[in-house]
């Protein structure tokens, strides 16, 4: 199973915020420590401050904060929300024009569900605090911005 870019980008956001301890960097901070683009990350972040995880204020002295809901929250629901309900083959055609020939009788797509909730379910355990435990948190913060 392969996640959006986006989903990868918000769990990458909440855990470089789960380490920043009392600094709240903002948005372009965070942007460009992960290297992606700002737009990228700006929607990011306002679809997690949306879901309550993190808060973000404007201005001088202003800038990001993970939430105490952001920080417990678990990695499993977390991805479930972002990726989004649907199952991991489009059988009815949606990205096509037609839908599979086999679905009524195919047994792909039931093995593929339960595969993907079974990934889901090893996820379910883990926070974002967890993800930042020693030894990862202090890499977080020493993660130099890589150019390609």
């Amino acid at each position: 199973m392969r996640l959006l870019r986006s989903t990868d980008l918000a769990l990458r956001v909440l855990m470089r915020l789960a380490v920043a301890g009392d600094t709240t960097p903002t948005t372009r901070e965070v942007a460009e420590a992960m290297d992606v683009p700002y737009t990228h990350a700006a929607k990011v972040v306002a679809d997690l401050q949306h879901r309550g995880l993190l808060t973000a204020r404007r201005g001088r002295g202003g800038g990001l904060a993970l939430t105490e809901q952001g920080r417990g929250a678990s990695v499993g629901g977390l991805v479930r929300a972002l990726e989004g309900e649907g199952d991991v083959v489009d059988c009815d055609g949606a990205a096509t024009t037609a839908p599979c020939p086999l679905r009524s009788d195919c047994r792909l797509r039931g093995a593929l569900r339960r595969a993907q909730e079974a990934f889901y379910a090893s996820l379910d355990p883990l926070t974002v605090a967890d993800l930042t435990a020693d030894p990862t948190g202090p890499l977080l913060l020493g993660v130099p911005r890589v150019r390609s």
